[in-house]
C-alpha cells in the first residue's frame, strides 16, 4: 500500500479585500481625524479666546481699580493743597510762587486719569507725578510749620521785649519824674534873689544928670539892685523888670523892648524891660536898669518888680511928687 504525504491541514485561501473598502476606511479615518482636529482647534481657540477675554477683563478691572485709586489719591492731594492755601496766608504765599509747576503737574495727572484707554505705563507715570505732588505738599507743610514755629518764637520774643520795654518805660518814667522833681527843686532853689533896691528919677541937662522927685522933671528912671544865689549855676540869666505906673497900668512900650512872659502860676504878664546878665555862681552882682519913655511920668508911686524863673524875686517903690511954682 502506498502512502502520499499531505499537510495535516491547509489554511483556507483568503479572499482578496477590495481596494475600495481600504480606501474608504482610510478616507473615513482621515476625515474623522480632521474633524477631531478641527473640533480640538475650535475648542482650544475658544478656550484661548475666553482666557484672553478673562485676562483683558481682569486687566480692565485692574486698570479701572488703579485709576480709581489714583484718582482718590489725586483728589486727596488736591484737597490737602487747597486746605493749606486757605488755612494759612503764609502757605498761600508760598504755594503761589510754585503755582505754575503745581498746575502743570495736576493737569498732566488729570489728563491721564481722564483717558479711558490709559496704559499701565501712563498710569505709572500718573502715580509718580501724584507722589511728587504729595512730596511737594509735605515740603510745603514742613516749611509752613517751620514758619509758624518761627512766628510763635518771634511772638514770644516780642512779648518778652514788650514786657521789658514796659518795665524800662515805667522805670524811665519814674526816673524822669524823680529827676524832674529834683530839677524843679534845683530850679526853684537856684532862682536869684533881688535886694538893695535903689530907684531914682533923673533930670537930664546936656551931659549932666540930676536926681529929682518931681514927676514933670523926670526924664528917665534908673533902677539898681543886687542879685545873688549861692547854688545858681554860672551863666546867662534873663531878668524881667516890670514897672507899674501910679494909675495901676503896666508901663510897656513894645518899640522899646517891652513884651510878655509867663509866671510860675501860669499867668501871662507884661514886662517893661528884659535884662540879660552873665551871672557868676556865689557872687553878689549889681544890676542897673534904665527906663526912658516918650510920655511924662505921673505923680504918685511907681512900683518896680523884678522876676526870674517866673518868680517875683524883689520889688521897690519910688514916689514922684507934683512940682511947686519953680519945680
Amino acid at each position: 500500500m502506498s502512502f502520499e504525504n499531505f499537510p495535516a491541514s491547509e489554511t483556507p485561501p483568503q479572499k482578496p479585500v477590495a481596494k475600495k473598502n481600504t480606501y474608504g476606511a482610510i478616507l473615513t479615518g482621515g476625515l474623522l481625524v480632521a474633524l477631531l482636529g478641527t473640533w480640538g482647534y475650535i475648542i482650544w481657540d475658544k478656550n484661548k479666546t475666553i482666557q484672553k477675554t478673562q485676562t483683558l477683563a481682569t486687566q480692565v478691572t485692574t486698570s479701572d481699580s488703579s485709576k480709581n485709586e489714583l484718582q482718590r489719591e489725586f483728589n486727596d492731594a488736591t484737597m490737602r493743597l487747597d486746605m493749606l492755601k486757605t488755612s494759612n496766608s503764609r502757605a498761600d504765599s508760598l504755594i503761589k510762587t510754585k503755582d505754575k509747576d503745581i498746575d502743570d503737574l495736576k493737569m498732566k495727572v488729570q489728563n491721564i486719569l481722564n483717558n479711558k484707554n490709559a496704559t499701565a505705563s501712563q498710569l505709572a507715570d500718573a502715580r509718580t507725578m501724584i507722589a511728587q505732588l504729595k512730596t511737594n505738599i509735605d515740603t510745603y507743610t514742613a516749611e509752613i510749620e517751620k514758619l509758624q514755629g518761627e512766628k510763635v518764637k518771634l511772638t514770644e520774643e516780642k512779648r518778652v521785649v514788650t514786657e521789658e520795654k514796659e518795665t524800662v518805660t515805667k522805670n524811665y518814667d519814674s526816673a524822669k519824674t524823680v529827676i524832674k522833681e529834683k530839677e524843679d527843686v534845683i530850679d526853684v532853689g537856684s532862682t536869684l534873689q533881688a535886694f538893695n533896691f535903689n530907684i531914682v528919677g533923673l533930670h537930664e541937662r546936656g551931659n549932666k544928670e540930676k536926681e529929682t522927685t518931681t514927676a514933670r522933671r523926670v526924664d528917665k528912671l534908673r533902677i539898681t539892685f543886687d542879685l545873688e544865689n549861692r547854688i545858681a549855676a554860672s551863666g546867662s540869666k534873663d531878668v524881667f523888670v516890670c514897672i507899674t505906673a501910679p494909675d495901676g497900668t503896666a508901663v510897656a512900650v513894645e518899640a522899646l523892648g517891652s513884651g510878655k512872659f509867663v509866671t510860675r502860676d501860669g499867668v501871662e504878664k507884661l514886662f517893661t524891660k528884659k535884662v540879660q546878665i552873665n551871672y557868676q555862681q556865689g557872687e553878689k552882682q549889681t544890676v542897673t536898669v534904665e527906663w526912658k519913655q516918650n510920655s511924662d511920668f505921673q505923680t504918685g508911686n511907681y512900683k518896680i518888680e523884678v522876676y526870674h524863673n517866673g518868680f517875683k524875686i524883689g520889688e521897690g517903690i519910688r514916689t514922684f511928687k507934683k512940682g511947686g511954682l519953680f519945680g
